[in-house]
């Protein structure tokens, strides 16, 4: 079959690969008909995660058809079956998976003693995700294994959904509403969304669904504020404002109560020096990610605030204002998509 392979950065190439088979009863095998490109795919692209190897295959927003189906998994899908694949893969059992954790399933990622040594515990396995999470091959394929596929599914109903109605599920809309969820929206709280990206356009209207007084979203990109304002939303274009300036503006000088970072471990500042620094940093190898929204956020969050990041970061994060965190109370939630 054909899939897009990594091969180095900057170097994806589409290749003609294996066909995937059955390796475990839970198994089940999909025939892509639809996938896309995340944001996270684009870090692999310029080489910042680490535990990336030449040949893996990308992606991990896909949906299809069930193809083939182990013996273990035949109660929960049959051939013929349309189904979204969310990209954490979860074993149900465990019991993280029983408190709800899936994103850290302990069971699924089956390179979980390299995860421990990086993270110090093991995450959930990944679809085309490097080999910190497993390395299980992408939907940016013709056809995809899925692992503990009686669990790791969504059906598509059949009432004559297109893909493009439901592909979304598999990862850009659930973080985008965990993000806003993980802030406990109340209906006095300005919420400022960071990146416009599609995880920002799902955060930005997802906290407007969640009852936000206010939703300010950040971005430098004139076609995604569009859409942001489309959405709902007051925006900042950080190449023409000082974005604190502004967000104290729009609060009274009182800060957001909400901040979401939905960039992530490559974000753009402008001519900053945290962003010239960070940009220097990492083009010497000296650090994985540019941090600038989690600065920024830290610093002109409302005290007693949260900041909630569905952005992926990748290894450590330098000259981080832990201190303004602390002292101003605030809370942070983060992870993967659940």
């Amino acid at each position: 079959m054909k899939a897009l392979c990594w091969h180095g950065p900057k170097d994806i190439r589409c290749d003609q690969v294996p066909d995937p088979r059955i390796e475990h009863p839970r198994d089940a095998i999909i025939k892509v008909t639809s996938c896309a490109i995340c944001g996270s795919d684009v870090h692999l692209y310029d080489g910042y995660m680490p535990g990336m190897e030449n040949g893996d295959v990308m992606g991990h927003e896909f949906m299809g058809e069930v193809v083939d189906v182990g013996p273990a998994s035949k109660h929960a899908l049959k051939v013929g079956e349309r189904v979204v694949i969310p990209f954490t893969i979860i074993c149900g059992e465990c019991e993280q998976c029983r408190r709800g954790n899936f994103s850290v399933c302990e069971r699924s990622n089956r390179n979980k003693d390299v995860a421990g040594k990086m993270f110090g515990h093991t995450t959930a396995g990944l679809f085309g995700y490097t080999h910190l999470t497993g390395g299980y091959p992408g939907g940016q394929a013709e056809y995809v294994r899925v692992p503990y596929a009686d669990k790791t599914h969504i059906k598509v109903p059949s009432n004559g959904l297109s893909d493009e109605q439901v592909l979304f599920l598999g990862d850009i809309f659930p973080t985008g509403w965990q993000a806003a969820v993980q802030c406990d929206i109340q209906p006095t709280d300005t919420v400022a969304v960071w990146g416009c990206g599609p995880v920002g356009q799902m955060t930005i209207r997802s906290a407007i669904l969640l009852g936000a007084k206010q939703v300010i979203a950040i971005d430098d990109v004139p076609e995604r504020l569009a859409m942001a304002q489309a959405g709902g939303a007051t925006t900042i274009n950080f190449d023409e404002e000082r974005v604190v300036e502004r967000l104290n503006d729009l609060t009274g000088g009182k800060g957001p109560e909400k901040c979401i970072d939905a960039v992530g471990m490559e974000a753009h500042a402008g001519g900053s020096f945290d962003a010239v620094y960070d940009k220097v940093k990492q083009s010497l190898m000296l650090e994985t990610d540019r941090p600038h929204v989690v600065r920024e956020m830290m610093y002109v969050c409302r005290p007693a605030g949260t900041l909630s990041i569905p952005g992926v970061y990748g290894g450590l994060l330098d000259k981080i204002p832990f201190g303004a965190a602390m002292n101003k109370g605030l809370t942070i939630r983060m992870g993967q998509t659940l």
